[in-house]
């Protein structure tokens, strides 16, 4: 007897990590989910690209900095696969800076995402699975003290907690809880990084090399399957052995 498919809701899907972990998942037979902000082209030709490859998939454009554009993503998953089984927010703002030159603004960006996170991860509480699987993205930059990193980095610690603590809360229906911190990805956020400040990334790592967006769906792959079930409410660093 054939195993049912399961399905993933994939928030901030469409570019870098997020399309990666879309690429991943689909290879597994799951069915996605993927909701994006804005880039209508990126989000259109992963569709179509998975479902060329024989996958299933479904788009949503939300801005989850809306609480409202939250609950539609869910419904639209349920609507066309039915339970959701997985769930993974990969949605982030990418922005480096002094601290004492960060404005207001720059500040509500950030946290605005880690605000709709917190909200994404309260539905997926209440509507998924019994023995599903949520993933959150962090950064190694909670790891260290770096500069300019402060708002950034303090965006996502706060998704550190609130998956641990989520952990608590869900464990006893078999579903895990757990945050992904990548190290420097090659995307369109590091895109505009000075070449020789990613050559010292890369230096500084076991590797020798900066990390491809696979090298991290392929860990998010691992923690959304039945074999990541004796793992939950963890910190998986993913950096390439990258040293502060």
């Amino acid at each position: 007897m054939s195993t049912p498919a399961k399905t993933a809701i994939i928030v901030g899907g469409s570019r870098g990590i997020g399309a990666a972990v879309a690429r991943r998942l689909a290879r597994d037979g799951v069915r996605l989910v993927v909701s994006y902000h804005s880039d209508t082209a990126a989000a259109d030709q992963l569709k179509t690209e998975i479902e060329a490859a024989g996958g299933q998939i479904e788009l949503v454009r939300a801005d989850i900095t809306q609480l409202a554009d939250i609950a539609p993503i869910f419904d639209r998953a349920e609507t066309r696969f039915g339970a959701v089984d997985i769930v993974v927010a990969v949605a982030g703002v990418g922005l480096l800076g002094s601290f004492q030159a960060a404005t207001e603004a720059q500040f509500d960006a950030l946290f605005g995402v880690t605000k709709g996170v917190f909200f994404l991860l309260q539905a997926a509480a209440g509507r998924i699975a019994n023995g599903g699987r949520i993933i959150t993205l962090s950064t190694g930059l909670t790891r260290t003290w770096a500069a300019n990193a402060a708002l950034y980095a303090g965006s996502k610690a706060a998704i550190e907690q609130f998956s641990r603590s989520l952990s608590k809360e869900v464990g006893g229906r078999g579903v895990t809880v757990n945050v992904v911190l990548p190290g420097v990805v090659e995307t369109d956020m590091t895109a505009a990084m000075p070449a020789a400040m990613k050559q010292h990334a890369a230096s500084q790592t076991s590797l020798g090399r900066l990390a491809a967006p696979d090298d991290i769906a392929d860990v998010v792959g691992f923690l959304a399957s039945p074999e990541a079930r004796w793992i939950t409410g963890q910190l998986i660093v993913a950096n390439g052995g990258s040293t502060p």
